[in-house]
């Protein structure tokens, strides 16, 4: 077993959606190989999301989860399983994504299967990833009248 291995894709993993929750989108492009396939899609959206390149995943991220939307991923009970420079993966995963504008919190868990590829450069990345929701819940923001959100880094007007 490549302990080691297994090491850099949880940390790879981790900055992958440390990366996406703080919007730094330079970084989170490093998570993903330049071919990366990428199945997403929720209830809350219209149709599922397809992409098959680093950068239609980087720029849809980047001009849908801008500072209009707070997104916290979290991702545990990783499966790791290595065979040379390829890997395969699976997580649990849960997400709250808060859009104070639409006054609408989204919450869901499920399942992460990724692939992963270490590159010619020596660096893990992820080759593809998709998930299974287990649930998604939509709750209106307007519909809980104590709801106050005290702290958000992308709103100025809020402590930090």
């Amino acid at each position: 077993m490549d302990l080691v291995a297994i090491e850099e894709i949880k940390r790879l993993k981790h900055r992958y959606f440390r990366t996406l929750d703080l919007k730094l989108w330079d970084e989170f492009a490093d998570c993903l190989a330049t071919d990366i396939s990428a199945r997403y899609g929720t209830q809350a959206m219209a149709e599922p999301l397809h992409f098959d390149s680093r950068s239609d995943v980087v720029a849809y991220m980047s001009a849908n989860l801008g500072h209009g939307i707070v997104t916290v991923h979290i991702a545990n009970h990783p499966e790791i399983d290595v065979d040379g420079d390829t890997a395969t993966g699976s997580w649990a995963f849960e997400d709250t994504v808060l859009v104070p504008g639409a006054k609408v919190q989204i919450r869901g868990g499920g399942y992460y299967s990724d692939t992963y590829r270490r590159d010619p450069d020596g660096v893990w990345r992820i080759a593809s990833t998709r998930y299974e929701r287990i649930y998604e819940a939509l709750t209106s923001l307007a519909d809980l009248p104590s709801f106050k959100l005290l702290a958000n880094r992308w709103d100025p007007s809020l402590e930090h």
